[in-house]
């Protein structure tokens, strides 16, 4: 059983917009910092976004910063990583990452 679940990827034209979710199924994202990374073709797997345990703290790859937002909904055992004014070089597969475990990934794709 995965015990992270990544949803919310799919193809959007450039300027769109797109949330992915990832859910916890077997520990609570409260207790565990948790994050996005991405990895474009040919690429290596890159960080786009953070946030600390608490969600007092966020962090973000210069490329994403002022048009993604990451926060966690602690009642759904949940994060999430809004996706803002996408560019074809957003185009990736994305995964979440918490306490040790991996998303299974979503595929995010920005053409028109």
């Amino acid at each position: 059983q995965e015990q992270l679940v990544e949803s919310g990827g799919g193809l959007v034209q450039p300027g769109g917009s797109l949330k992915l979710s990832c859910t916890a199924s077997k520990f609570t994202f409260s207790s565990y910092p948790m994050g996005w990374f991405r990895q474009a073709p040919g690429k290596e797997r890159e960080f786009v976004a953070s946030i600390s345990r608490t969600g007092g703290n966020t962090n973000y790859a210069d490329s994403v910063k002022g048009r993604f937002t990451i926060s966690t909904n602690n009642a759904k055992n949940t994060a999430y990583l809004q996706m803002n004014s996408l560019k074809p070089e957003d185009t990736a597969v994305y995964y979440c990452n918490s306490a040790g475990y991996w998303g299974q990934w979503t595929q995010v794709t920005v053409s028109s």
